[in-house]
């Protein structure tokens, strides 16, 4: 698929605990729509991200892990070939595990940001698993995480106990709630289990 132009610069990042009896070529699959939109006929050939000093996208056979850390130049409906990968990992997934997905505006540069325009970046979470108990578990896993991160600047973590038990609350009537309806909401744009970016100033890169 060539772009001739392209408005975003999409990085996604995450590790995904696999099953043990997990191939490449079912990875190769999985993965096929990001990797078709990326133009390639692979995924061997599509797995090198846009920037040279990312690992991309690689598969640790004896960990049983897959690692991501690739960045693609593409559009906004590059979102349907996440969607379409997430629905195709489930079934491959170990446990339950999140990819981080940051889209950077292409066009926004640092004479927009002097003039106090706002950027078109947005950063959303995805979440991946072998069945809906899983996907919530990291998703009350990641926002546990984020409380604790944050009140501990205030409360020491003996006194957060209470606030943690009410998360647990929260998930355990959510996860009812699926049982009862068979059905999983999906999250609105922009959002997760470990936030969203906003226009207060650009989600970082990821460094290695």
């Amino acid at each position: 698929m060539s772009k001739y132009t392209t408005t975003f610069e999409i990085h996604v990042h995450g590790t995904v605990p696999l099953r043990e009896e997990v191939t490449f070529e079912l990875i190769q699959d999985a993965l096929r729509s990001i990797w078709v939109y990326a133009g390639a006929r692979s995924l061997s050939e599509g797995a090198d991200s846009f920037y040279e000093e990312e690992p991309g996208i690689r598969f640790d056979e004896n960990d049983h892990l897959l690692q991501i850390c690739w960045t693609i130049k593409g559009e906004d409906d590059f979102r349907q070939a996440l969607d379409d990968m997430c629905m195709g990992l489930n079934d491959l997934t170990f446990t339950g595990a999140a990819l981080e997905v940051t889209f950077y505006d292409s066009e926004f540069d640092e004479e927009d940001e002097a003039q106090g325009r706002e950027s078109r970046d947005d950063f959303l979470m995805l979440f991946v698993g072998p069945t809906p108990a899983a996907i919530m578990q990291v998703q009350r896993d990641l926002l546990v995480q984020d409380m604790v991160n944050l009140m501990e600047r205030h409360f020491d973590a003996s006194e957060l106990t209470d606030v943690v038990l009410e998360v647990d609350k929260l998930f355990s009537k959510r996860f009812d709630s699926l049982v009862s309806s068979l059905e999983i909401s999906k999250p609105p744009r922009g959002s997760g289990g470990a936030g969203s970016s906003g226009h207060g100033g650009r989600r970082p890169r990821h460094l290695h």
